[in-house]
């Protein structure tokens, strides 16, 4: 199986790959996967010439197409301004640009980091509506790492807790099918199947 991780850290050393790193290093030995890091800060100038020409550079493409082919993901972020950076939005634009189920039903953990844990709520204000969006299932535990966090006590619990859910969605047998849509039973039959109860 395939996990790539989705960075968008603007420094060197970053928090952001910091946290990434982490959180892929929880997940990867109980997935048993082959692990990809996308660093977004890389790929800056393909991304803004994809958004005005509607096409993906070489780097830009192979980034795309590793998120495509993945069978789980882990996203990072940082905070600005109270949500995930330009240039995170603009990669995920880029990707649902060149293929717009390119994360349906794909299992995603999200993540962000900021200098204040009064940005923690980045994670259900932003990150996972928009992955909602992307119709992909974001795992239901997000980490957020502020700088006091660091090697204090309960980021490590987060991280292990996360990874573990994002391993259990990437099994084959516990991820939920997208690709067939439910049958629909008509109302008469539901009523009916009631009453012989």
């Amino acid at each position: 199986m395939r996990l790539v991780v989705v960075s968008a850290g603007l420094s060197t050393p970053s928090s952001t790959r910091l946290l990434a790193d982490r959180l892929a290093a929880a997940t990867g030995p109980l997935a048993e996967v082959e692990t990809e890091v996308v660093e977004v800060r890389d790929l800056a100038v393909e991304i803004a010439h994809s958004l005005t020409t509607g096409f993906p550079g070489p780097a830009l493409g192979a980034a795309i197409e590793a998120v495509r082919e993945a069978d789980g993901l882990i996203v990072v972020t940082p905070v600005f301004s109270a949500s995930y950076s330009g240039l995170f939005k603009s990669f995920f634009d880029a990707v649902s640009g060149a293929d717009k189920d390119a994360l349906a039903g794909k299992p995603v953990l999200v993540a962000a980091t900021g200098g204040s844990a009064r940005h923690s709520l980045v994670l259900d204000h932003a990150l996972r509506p928009l992955f909602a969006s992307l119709r992909a299932v974001v795992v239901p535990t997000g980490v957020y790492a502020a700088s006091e966090d660091w090697g204090a006590e309960g980021l490590a619990g987060r991280i292990d807790r996360a990874g573990a859910e994002l391993a259990r969605l990437m099994r084959p047998a516990e991820r939920p099918d997208r690709s067939a849509p439910e049958p629909v039973v008509p109302f008469a039959e539901q009523l009916a199947a009631l009453g012989q109860r």
